[in-house]
């Protein structure tokens, strides 16, 4: 199966998440979207295949969301999408695509769906036990 995050390696979620795809004995191709930020065309092909719009893939927390006056209704989703190439932070993560579908993996265990072999029992980083079809 192919496997492929979009990946930040100081986010928490994200590390929880490629450790549960590296459990599940796939050796998933890891973008750092930071540093290799994903085309256009590819972040609009991502965006339709998770089914969400651009507004739902900002991140908020940590990234110049508040500065650049994101939360205005102003924003057109073409507008939207340049601003998160421009400002990768803006992009959240960690985005898993498989070909079982493309998902915003937040929480963490919510790529157990997209895995042919998840691991029944993952224990995250902060301690918390996540078991499959429970967390």
């Amino acid at each position: 199966m192919r496997v492929t995050i979009y990946h930040n390696p100081s986010c928490g979620t994200s590390r929880n998440t490629l450790a549960m795809i590296r459990q599940s004995g796939e050796q998933p191709e890891v973008i750092e979207y930071l540093k290799t930020p994903p085309s256009r065309a590819r972040l609009k092909e991502l965006i339709k295949a998770m089914g969400i719009s651009p507004r739902e893939l900002l991140r908020e927390k940590g990234t110049p969301y508040a500065e650049l006056g994101l939360a205005d209704a102003k924003w057109s989703d073409d507008e939207l999408i340049d601003v998160m190439l421009a400002h990768p932070i803006l992009i959240n993560r960690p985005i898993v695509v498989t070909p079982k579908g493309a998902r915003l993996c937040r929480p963490s265990e919510l790529v157990l769906d997209l895995l042919e072999n998840p691991a029944e029992t993952f224990v995250k980083e902060d301690g918390k036990v996540v078991t499959r079809g429970k967390s």
